[in-house]
């Protein structure tokens, strides 16, 4: 098991965005209050071609961070072995400071889902995701970060809270946290929970990077908000002041800018991340 009170390589505390193929000369050329940069690593498990060519130029420059979305770490099957092994390489190659994956499942047998599904927080749960962590960081060689994830259902059969359910997965397997505000906020509104209160509870001494993006708001059969993390969106402001909750607590940490559909031009997105180097820099004042 990796030690978790020896904490994992450090991304600076500053902002990153998402990384897109669009914004290459823009990052290069200037990357403005951009300091750190995330990829998805099923993006970049291709044996070589332009992407990887950029991919290799970037991170000469800045300090990556790969990010997964198709492994399913809550899954009842195995890990997809093939799956474990081209990410391996890619961890290898590109040695990236940290790399995160999702808590929930996307895939069922053989079939994959276009989906991150939520899980039931109980016991036989835990054990699970414990195993598939432990498997994947010996696998890969490294800590991994596990992130909260945006949830518009909750299952009865659950006996642990979401906060209580990381720090415990935290502790069996050794990995560090991601945490995703907006996830939060989402959930928080979905399911009708204070996300302040949310915050006060989650283990952020384990927070190696927080994600922060958009989302779109619809209602649901019943006329009740219902919000959806479409991470293609500004980030709005309750979102903005639920981080500054989150920073008066936890001290600075990465903060990631995730704007993956309609993705904007360069200046927008560089926009994005001046406000939250903004919030650091309040925090840290």
């Amino acid at each position: 098991m990796f030690d978790v009170t020896s904490r994992f390589p450090q991304l600076p505390n500053a902002p990153g965005v998402g990384y897109k193929p669009q914004h290459f000369q823009n990052i290069m050329g200037d990357p403005g209050h951009v300091t750190w940069l995330e990829v998805h690593a099923e993006n970049y498990m291709g044996a070589g071609g332009r992407p990887l060519a950029q991919l290799r130029l970037l991170a000469e420059r800045f300090p990556v961070s790969v990010h997964g979305v198709g492994l399913s770490i809550g899954g009842e099957g195995p890990l997809d072995a093939d799956h474990l092994t081209r990410l391996k390489h890619l961890v290898d190659w590109l040695n990236p400071t940290v790399f995160s994956e999702h808590l929930a499942w996307s895939s069922h047998e053989s079939a994959f889902l276009n989906d991150l599904l939520p899980l039931p927080y109980t016991n036989d749960t835990l054990s699970r995701v414990a195993d598939h962590i432990d498997q994947l960081q010996d696998t890969v060689g490294r800590q991994m970060m596990l992130e909260n994830p945006s949830s518009y259902l909750a299952f009865a059969e659950s006996t642990w809270s979401e906060p209580d359910f990381l720090r415990e997965v935290a502790k069996r397997t050794g990995c560090g946290l991601l945490l995703d505000v907006n996830n939060v906020f989402v959930s928080a509104t979905n399911l009708n929970y204070d996300p302040r209160s949310y915050i006060n509870d989650y283990p952020l001494e384990l927070v190696g990077e927080i994600h922060l993006g958009g989302h779109d708001e619809d209602t649901d059969d019943h006329g009740a908000p219902l919000l959806i993390d479409s991470h293609g969106k500004p980030v709005v402001d309750p979102v903005w002041a639920l981080l500054d909750h989150t920073l008066s607590l936890s001290g600075p940490r990465p903060i990631l800018i995730e704007w993956d559909n309609d993705v904007p031009e360069w200046p927008e997105l560089d926009a994005e991340a001046e406000r939250a180097s903004k919030a650091l820099e309040q925090v840290a004042a």
